[in-house]
């Protein structure tokens, strides 16, 4: 605050001293104008001006121009702030459009007689202490943590390439490529945009997902990081679609989704922000509505949690003492869950604390999550996605004084050119469009949009940039397993165990995460179907057959290391979590009853073809 003299030449704001309302929005506003403007209390200069009473004074703030013009109430507001830098269109509203004047001065009189209660409304909304939100120290540290997700995506998916899409993999990509070409023709550069149209050797597919690795490491370092993001893009991209039904899973979109922004986020730090919370809201809100919209009744009459812990695909060490809450609490759990997606959700858009409250409420569902079940690298996303909803004065609380000073020294940004920000803004623009057209879609089904309008969804899909979602929206009540098992003469058999998935009763959960393990993925799915439903099981159990030491690596015991078995089949199991007595007597982790032969018993037409 300052003293004014009559050789001042800037404008000034006079406000009432003794009002907590007007001092805690003048030193914010003072903090937005900065220097532009003098912020004095009129119990100080009231003197200098005779013309006005104390009561005008306490009644409305005044703003008094260099030329010495006296505006008040929310034309001064205005005024005032239109010396921030991107708030002078408010001023332009107020000048251009007369109901928005009339609208505002009448909004202005109704909060200044209920000032003492807007004065509590701010500390509880916006703290104490609030200054204008910035976020340099936010993208600097989602920018390091999101490449931390892309490298444990990438590395995921390298040591495990070869038994998915490599030359003796499940699903070949060479064949998948053949097959692209002779369906789509020339439309399969953009139908199916991926570098292995260029080559889709096996080191071709190593050089994308470990040089993925390898530029994610750049963008945690903060080396190229805009050139790291763009590569990191385009060779996820091409894993999704090469990938097959190995990468159909909604994080996998929803990375890609969140690195098109993190791009965004680079070239302007405040629109990058936004596009980001949107995405958490779009994710969070549709995760809340298939449940509900699925009409799935364990949702509904909240029971879905007595049944997930056991039947999710990848259950963590956790997950066995969560299936055996009370139902009370399960069922307070489940409420929760639909609170938090469907009502807490749309605290993304309200003031600070509030949305602070969003996002703690993310962050808190998604550790449960993870603690209990492995998803991968999905719930660090999450979490690393709610970094939008807080600020920098937020996270300077939680981070050593060193840490921040150094982040200020290297991390300022020189500000966007003018082509770039209205680059930006119309990208930004079509990506909103897009995801509400989707989302649209997804809900809405009834009712149809323009066509024009469902042509900004359909323009760039291939590329993937916007995302539907909604996990979880149908609960599975029963965990069902397949098991395979060889045999040489048809009459013994012994059964292969995963590294990962349930398998030997005695053996209990572990985290796995960030890692996917995707062929275990796939065989919970196919579980819940039958064989003819999973085309790519078949190739599986003939690249088993064949010995193919790249495919037999996903298995944690192979009954036949030397030489692959004669015979193979599969049978289907009902798994359940073993109860606390039978964990303590006979030491088991699980239960299981066999429910029907899910591929019958199958060999090679040649006993040696393929075989290593």
């Amino acid at each position: 605050m300052e003293e004014i003299n009559e050789d001042n030449n800037k404008p000034v704001l006079i406000y009432d001293g003794d009002c907590g309302f007007c001092a805690y929005w003048a030193h914010y506003w003072n903090k937005l104008t900065g220097d532009s403007v003098s912020y004095v209390p009129y119990q100080a200069v009231a003197h200098l001006f005779p013309n006005i009473s104390v009561a005008e004074f306490q009644q409305a703030i005044r703003y008094i121009s260099p030329d010495g013009k006296i505006s008040s109430a929310a034309q001064a507001s205005f005024l005032t702030l239109s010396h921030a830098p991107g708030k002078a269109g408010w001023l332009k509203l107020y000048r251009k459009i007369p109901p928005f004047a009339a609208v505002s001065e009448w909004s202005y009189g109704f909060i200044a007689k209920r000032r003492p209660l807007f004065h509590r409304a701010s500390l509880l909304l916006w703290g104490r202490d609030y200054e204008p939100p910035r976020y340099e120290l936010i993208s600097w540290l989602f920018l390091r943590l999101f490449g931390l997700i892309f490298l444990a995506a990438f590395v995921s998916f390298a040591v495990q390439s070869m038994a998915l899409i490599g030359s003796h993999g499940v699903l070949p990509l060479s064949e998948y490529i053949v097959s692209l070409q002779s369906q789509l023709g020339d439309a399969r550069y953009w139908r199916v945009p991926m570098v292995f149209w260029l080559n889709s050797s096996d080191l071709a597919i190593h050089l994308v997902s470990w040089g993925g690795a390898a530029f994610s490491l750049l963008l945690v370092a903060g080396v190229l990081p805009r050139l790291s993001l763009v590569i990191i893009y385009i060779f996820y991209l091409s894993l999704l679609y090469a990938g097959q039904n190995f990468m159909t899973f909604q994080w996998d979109l929803l990375l890609l989704e969140a690195g098109f922004l993190a791009l965004i986020l680079m070239l302007a730090v405040k629109p990058g922000i936004w596009l980001l919370r949107w995405l958490t809201f779009r994710f969070m809100l549709a995760s809340g509505l298939v449940k509900i919209m699925s009409g799935e009744p364990s949702w509904l009459d909240l029971s879905a949690l007595n049944y997930y812990f056991e039947t999710q695909p990848l259950p963590a060490p956790l997950a066995w003492y969560a299936h055996t809450l009370p139902s009370e609490i399960l069922a307070f759990g489940t409420g929760a869950t639909l609170f938090i997606e469907l009502i807490i959700v749309f605290l993304v858009f309200f003031p600070r604390n509030l949305r602070f409250i969003a996002a703690y409420s993310f962050i808190l569902l998604q550790v449960v999550i993870g603690l209990t079940g492995n998803y991968n690298f999905f719930n660090l996303l999450t979490i690393v996605l709610c970094l939008s909803l807080f600020d920098d004065a937020a996270i300077r609380k939680a981070m050593p004084q060193g840490a921040v000073d150094w982040l200020h020294r290297h991390g300022k940004k020189a500000q966007p050119r003018k082509i770039v920000i209205y680059c930006v803004a119309i990208v930004a623009l079509w990506s909103v469009l897009a995801s509400i057209v989707q989302f649209h879609n997804r809900f809405l089904r009834n009712s149809k949009l323009p066509a024009v309008i469902q042509s900004i969804n359909n323009s760039l899909a291939p590329l993937r940039l916007v995302g539907t979602y909604g996990p979880f929206s149908i609960m599975t009540k029963t965990r069902r397993e397949i098991i395979i098992e060889g045999s040489n003469d048809g009459t013994s058999w012994q059964e292969y165990t995963f590294r990962h998935k349930p398998g030997d009763v005695k053996k209990g959960a572990y985290w796995i995460i960030p890692h996917q393990p995707r062929i275990d993925w796939q065989l919970w799915f196919a579980a819940l179907g039958n064989s003819q439903q999973n085309p790519w099981f078949v190739k599986f159990l003939v690249r088993v057959l064949q010995g193919r030491r790249e495919v037999t690596a996903v298995f944690e015991n192979n009954p036949f290391p030397e030489k692959p078995p004669r015979h193979l089949r599969a049978l289907l199991y009902r798994y359940r979590f073993a109860s606390p007595e039978k964990r303590a007597t006979e030491n088991v982790y699980w239960t299981r009853d066999l429910i029907r032969t899910y591929f019958p018993v199958a060999h090679l037409k040649s006993s040696a073809a393929g075989r290593n």
